[in-house]
């Protein structure tokens, strides 16, 4: 398992912390000030949040539990009690506090409060509180105010009576017919009103707006724009490396997989390169790329001409690397990666699963060179990928810039997860092991793969500075480009190389179905297609889940079958088997390698 110096998550959390805003579901607009305007249609609305206060201690103030409890990692109760106890001794009166939630890592615990009156929070006036592993808080920071009047708790204005007009000025309908919520809400004048907050959204035009209407004049309050019109200059996801050419992508995030984006977190709205699913940063400071301007911008250009060390290729790194990341999370989700199928996100929106695991990503790491890996431990604990600069060219180049290096990785974290249900110890065995590579290879492969001619593959060319990439032989339907069959493991005990036999057999699969059925340019936002590369990723993420632990050649090859009798009711069953069967996994296969060529009747 990776593991990181004992510094690391304090210093981590108090940079995420002191570039975060409260998020979703509550107030994720401000950036850099109090006040934010939003202009709809005819209509301007302005939203307000108090100045927060950020403190952080040297020597960490030490913080008993009250009636004796022990701080425990796994122990919400017991945080929430050592919160409450530190804003005592803050003179911060409880009563008026309500409980968010709470953030648990192995070095560190965040516990998020909301101010309230009258037994209602306070939307806009939140606090949290970061403890390391032990009973020491490390930070502090509050948005708490000091109100000069209260609204009275009891609304006496329909919210209903103005939805039509709200809905007609912000072009989006009310989210599922759901009820308003109560909360309060502290204006700039220093005074606290009374809010029935209400969400709108248009999935067709990607909208979604949180209103807060005053709960006795009708007004409205203030806006909060989930969205946010993101641009991020990197390598696309269907590109291989730097050396295919960058370029700026405006909102790439999918939100059916991210709703709140890429940078929404569990206590805030974030401006550098962290968010829900990946946070990615440089291991030595640690540092993250900031947007290069409002509105989540990340404009960094990459120079290869210069050492990856360079400031712009660092931060141009970090945000290929946050955005690649991201990408595949989205496009995984579609497939069935999702927080019910122990995918990584810090928060799961009540969706099933395990909270607090996101993609924590250490760009130019410098526990290596040449290489890449990436630690998945069980559902509700971070993924952690470790990228790093290549030193077989000159100048040298960074890991972060080659895509299907970082698909890769992300590959193992989607098979482990999904082989044996979320343990995370179900590729242990050298040949499961070996597999794992070759999902990787393949799934870079899937992604690069850009019309209905398959084009061989290769992988890792740019950094590597050859061309013929970093595998014996190039991903190709031709027995003369890449003559691997199944026969070839009675060679092969490393499992790098045991991956490039399963990846050969999985592109012949790729190829045929693709052949047969056709290629789905929407393949990444639509899994519905009936399209040969849209079946054959509904196969891949299927087939592991229906696995056995610890899977064999044979075992992998029939969890295909599995999975396509499941989703297809065997549609696919032949072409498949002719697949497997050119290179050597034919039905007659068994565990001792020798290659057989045999179909099932009828195919």
């Amino acid at each position: 398992m990776v593991t990181f110096t004992k510094p690391f998550f304090p210093v981590l959390l108090a940079v995420i912390l002191s570039t975060c805003v409260q998020a979703v579901p509550w107030p994720s607009s401000i950036k850099h000030a109090t006040h934010r305007h939003h202009h709809k249609r005819d209509s301007s609305y302005v939203s307000y949040h108090p100045p927060s206060t950020f403190q952080t201690f040297d020597v960490g103030i030490p913080v008993s539990s009250p009636s004796g409890l022990v701080a425990r990692q796994d122990d919400m109760a017991t945080l929430r009690s050592q919160c409450f106890s530190f804003m005592q001794s803050r003179g911060v009166d409880t009563d008026n506090i309500t409980w968010t939630s709470g953030f648990m890592s192995e070095k560190t615990r965040v516990a998020y409060m909301k101010q309230s009156f009258n037994g209602i929070p306070v939307s806009n006036a939140v606090a949290n509180v970061v403890f390391d592993g032990t009973d020491q808080v490390f930070a502090y920071a509050s948005s708490f105010v000091n109100a000069t009047s209260i609204a009275d708790p009891k609304p006496t204005f329909s919210w209903r009576s103005v939805l039509p007009d709200l809905e007609r000025r912000l072009d989006s309908a009310l989210l599922e017919e759901e009820e308003a919520t109560l909360e309060y809400l502290a204006r700039d004048d220093g005074s606290v009103a009374l809010a029935q907050v209400i969400q709108l959204r248009n999935e067709t035009l990607g909208t979604w707006y949180e209103v807060f209407i005053d709960g006795h004049s009708g007004e409205v309050l203030s806006i909060n724009d989930f969205v946010a019109d993101a641009a991020y200059t990197v390598v696309p996801i269907t590109e291989a490396s730097f050396a295919d050419g960058i370029q700026t992508l405006q909102d790439p995030a999918d939100l059916q997989a991210s709703p709140f984006g890429w940078h929404g977190l569990g206590f805030g709205d974030s401006t550098i390169t962290s968010g829900n699913n990946v946070i990615a940063y440089i291991e030595s400071d640690p540092r993250f790329a900031s947007q290069t301007s409002s509105d989540l911008v990340f404009d960094y250009q990459y120079d290869d001409n210069n050492d990856p060390t360079d400031a712009e290729n660092r931060n141009a790194a970090l945000v290929n690397a946050f955005y690649v990341a991201n990408t595949i999370h989205d496009v995984a989700y579609r497939y069935g990666f999702d927080e019910v199928n122990f995918n990584f996100q810090m928060d799961n929106f009540d969706n099933g699963g395990k909270d607090d695991d996101r993609v924590i990503i250490s760009v130019q790491d410098s526990s290596g060179v040449n290489n890449a890996n990436f630690a998945t431990p069980p559902d509700g604990r971070n993924g952690i990928c470790r990228m790093f600069i290549w030193d077989l060219t000159n100048p040298r180049r960074d890991g972060s810039m080659q895509n299907d290096i970082l698909i890769h990785e992300y590959a193992h974290g989607i098979t482990n997860r999904l082989t044996g249900g979320g343990t995370a110890r179900c590729l242990q065995t050298t040949i499961s092991g070996g597999l794992g590579e070759g999902w990787g290879d393949a799934l870079a492969n899937w992604f690069q793969q850009k019309s209905s001619t398959v084009n061989d593959f290769i992988m890792a060319s740019y950094v590597s500075g050859s061309r013929g990439g970093i595998r014996s032989f190039p991903y190709s339907t031709s027995l003369a480009t890449n003559p691997l069959t199944y026969s070839d493991l009675q060679s092969r005990s490393q499992v790098h190389e045991i991956g490039e036999v399963w990846a050969s057999m999985l592109h012949e699969v790729y190829a045929a179905l693709v052949q047969e059925r056709g290629f789905a340019e929407d393949k990444l936002t639509n899994p519905n297609s009936t399209a040969g590369n849209v079946v054959f990723m509904r196969l891949f993420m299927t087939s592991l889940s229906v696995q056995p632990c610890n899977p064999t050649f044979v075992q992998a090859r029939a969890a295909w079958f599995t999975a396509d009798q499941s989703l297809f009711n065997g549609a696919n069953r032949c072409i498949l088997a002719r697949a497997f069967a050119k290179r050597g996994l034919g039905e007659g296969a068994d565990n001792t390698f020798n290659n057989d060529r045999t179909v099932p009747a009828g195919c």
